[in-house]
């Protein structure tokens, strides 16, 4: 598995001011779990940029720059993105990307 910094960013932020969870376990929990940091150039920092642009829409795809940073990440390196996020997934697909579709919490998949 693998994860752009920026995502695993978002999920010690939520992880540690929603539940209390300790930064530094987090990311080791992460590590452990074989979750690897992806490493980014200069143009997987813009391109997210690109995407967000193209693709957002306030009411029908509100769609996060981390959402787009995943996206990039995901089909610049040619692998799935895990997802529970419709307009993520929908996203993904049009810019010609791969999608694992994960339940929400209605148990409804993208």
């Amino acid at each position: 598995m693998l994860i752009h910094p920026l995502n695993l960013a978002v999920v010690i932020d939520r992880m540690a001011r929603l539940v209390g969870a300790d930064p530094d376990d987090i990311e080791a929990d992460m590590a452990i779990l074989g979750v690897e940091i992806a490493d980014v150039t200069a143009d997987a920092l813009v391109e997210p940029g690109r995407w967000r642009a193209r693709d957002y829409h306030r009411a029908d795809r509100p769609v996060s720059l981390a959402d787009c940073v995943a996206g990039v990440c995901a089909v610049t390196m040619g692998i799935a993105l895990a997802t529970s996020d419709a307009h993520c997934a929908h996203m993904v697909r049009d810019e010609g990307g791969a999608v694992v579709a994960l339940p929400d919490s209605k148990g409804v998949r993208p």
